[in-house]
């Protein structure tokens, strides 16, 4: 089951049963079933002190996933800061709904196995971001 909430943020324009079922379908392609996720939207200053008290991070970030997997079913929390994410969009030429749904499945990506920190890993998050934004369409 995936839910959505939101903390201080307008809950974001998202088809919530579309955005499940891509969700859902990415995983597959990596074996993966989906079991409990839990997403939270928030502001940076809400991600800023989940980053604190829990990572011991003093930094804003535009994601932070918890990872809870068990075997091949994906349990996880992911919390999106929503003002990162508008400004990400706006620093990188993106729209915004494209950079929420690029960091909406960046969080799966991370529950599926994928790494962003050491040599060469964020270009093959990258890649994995780019080639699941292209099955959206699919579900859309």
């Amino acid at each position: 089951m995936i839910t959505y909430s939101t903390e201080g943020v307008k809950f974001p324009d998202i088809k919530r049963r579309n955005t499940s079922a891509w969700i859902r379908q990415v995983a597959s392609t990596y074996g993966k079933r989906v079991g409990e996720v839990g997403y939270l939207f928030c502001n940076d200053e809400h991600i800023l002190e989940v980053n604190r008290e829990y990572l011991g991070h003093d930094y804003y970030t535009d994601i932070i996933t918890f990872d809870y997997c068990e075997g091949d079913v994906l349990h996880g929390d992911i919390v999106i800061s929503l003002d990162t994410v508008r400004s990400n969009a706006e620093l990188f030429g993106k729209s915004y709904d494209e950079e929420l749904h690029r960091v909406i499945i960046h969080g799966i990506l991370h529950l599926c196995g994928q790494n962003d920190k050491g040599p060469g890993e964020r270009e093959l998050m990258e890649a994995a971001e780019n080639k699941a934004l292209e099955l959206r369409g699919n579900v859309e």
